[in-house]
């Protein structure tokens, strides 16, 4: 029987393990924190009864993920939860836009911009499921499908202003602005469009639901799926160095490069090392969890039963924000993600008492306090919000990279979006999830696809221990 050691839980480093331990792998899993989880973690961060997600909040490519469908993981408790409404861009003037599960919903309600947000998601939205076998991957690779990863990837491979252009409408643009500033990287370059066409297609595919119970029902299921298959989990366990470890096949490091370096340095090739050193990490999150009485009063009706919404105003503004901390400079307007997980999961709630999850990109490493900027950001589009807030709590970059030092800098995406960086992460190779030293892999969210609480990168760093096997 083969064996494994899979060091760090995170949802990459779990879903790593369970497809291995489902395979026939001996597997064990060590984490450094007292939780299983890394990004899918869930507290009571405000009140008592009220549950806020510490990272990850909504998922629209973890339900169709490779590990997600292989595993049953719905066998193992795993429960999607839809709102009413996936996502809202609320506009000044109290307009705004909405993106629904259905594509033709969306459209008409972008009016004149809903032609060409049919013609520019459409197709790859319908192809999402073929998509998944080209764009789950590294994106230099042999397409599978090509016409259909031609549809896609064009525009994808634009700058986001020029998409945004495209879709001629300040609400579309908006709309779309919002889903590509998850990359947080500057929207006039080269690929700041594909992580918007991404969760984009996704949404229109999948929706964009939370996990009932919080995104930690993730983790929990991972862990389950592991448990069944002989498999252990060892937590409150930091590995300083692999010589550490008991002999195993194969070592999977669910860490960010630099962490890869601190455990394996003197066993990778110079020009391994060498590239670990040089990988980048981008701006940073401020988290801002708050507990409000009746929930948000959002002018824009469409965001009171959305999921996800995103701040900024229009798309100029939400690309200065971008482009701004990008320079490491604190924008007076941060770009905002705010999730209401409770209108899809009640449990999440107590009585008229919701847990609101928010997070400001500030820049990497930022020290100030961006609570303010954050509150006047929901302000301006909700007034009368400070007035319902009960209780809060904080999480700094700073704070942030101490709780899962996989987060350098406070910066959750585990890396940097530059174009290069997109297209090659974290370094030239073939397969990416190799490190070079026989035996020993890399399956954190700095592998491709990239960011998520999907466990894509660990399901394919999973298929390459196997072929090494």
């Amino acid at each position: 029987m083969s064996s494994a050691i899979v060091v760090g839980s995170g949802p990459n480093g779990l879903s790593c393990a369970a497809i291995l331990a489902k395979r026939g792998v001996e597997v064990t899993v060590i984490e450094a924190a007292d939780r299983i989880g890394g990004g899918t973690r869930s507290s009571e961060l405000t009140v008592p009864g009220l549950l806020h997600d510490e990272c990850s909040a909504t998922h629209p490519m973890a339900v169709t993920a490779p590990a997600t469908l292989e595993l049953e993981l719905e066998r193992y408790g795993l429960e999607w939860a839809w709102p009413e409404v996936d996502l809202a861009h609320p506009l000044d003037g109290g307009s705004g836009a909405a993106m629904l599960r259905s594509l033709e919903a969306t459209a008409a309600g972008l009016g004149e911009g809903g032609a060409r947000w049919r013609q520019i998601f459409g197709a790859p939205s319908k192809a999402y499921e073929p998509l998944t076998a080209d764009i789950y991957h590294p994106l230099v690779h042999l397409p599978r499908h090509p016409l259909r990863l031609a549809r896609f990837g064009l525009p994808a491979a634009a700058p986001a202003t020029l998409l945004a252009r495209a879709l001629g409408t300040p609400e579309a643009a908006a709309l779309f602005g919002g889903i590509a500033a998850h990359a947080y990287a500057r929207l006039d370059r080269p690929l700041s469009s594909s992580i918007g066409m991404a969760l984009t297609c996704a949404g229109h595919a999948n929706g964009w639901p939370v996990a009932k119970g919080g995104s930690a029902a993730i983790a929990e299921a991972f862990a389950r799926v592991i448990r069944e298959h002989g498999g252990r989990i060892e937590t409150g366990r930091r590995v300083r160095s692999l010589d550490e470890l008991p002999a195993a096949d194969a070592v999977v490091l669910d860490l960010a490069p630099r962490g890869v370096l601190e455990l394996a340095g003197d066993r990778l090739p110079p020009r391994v090392a060498r590239a670990y050193r040089r990988y980048k990490h981008g701006p940073a999150a401020f988290k801002l969890d708050l507990a409000v009485e009746g929930g948000v009063p959002w002018t824009y009706e469409p965001a009171r039963r959305a999921g996800t919404v995103h701040v900024g105003g229009s798309f100029a503004e939400v690309a200065l924000a971008e482009r701004e901390i990008g320079r490491g400079r604190m924008p007076e307007r941060p770009f905002l993600l705010v999730a209401q997980q409770y209108l899809a999961d009640p449990q999440r709630s107590k009585g008229d008492l919701h847990p609101v999850w928010t997070y400001a990109h500030v820049p990497s490493g930022y020290t100030g306090n961006a609570t303010e900027a954050i509150l006047d950001q929901v302000e301006r589009f909700a007034p009368g919000f400070r007035d319902r807030i009960v209780a809060t709590s904080t999480r700094t970059p700073a704070e942030i990279e101490a709780a899962n030092p996989n987060f350098v800098g406070g910066d959750i995406l585990n890396g940097a979006n530059t174009p290069l960086q997109m297209l090659l992460r974290p370094r030239v190779a073939a397969v990416p999830y190799r490190t070079g030293a026989p035996g020993i892999f890399i399956c954190s969210a700095a592998t491709p696809p990239g960011a998520g609480a999907h466990g894509i990168n660990g399901f394919n760093a999973a298929e390459a221990v196997l072929r090494s096997f």
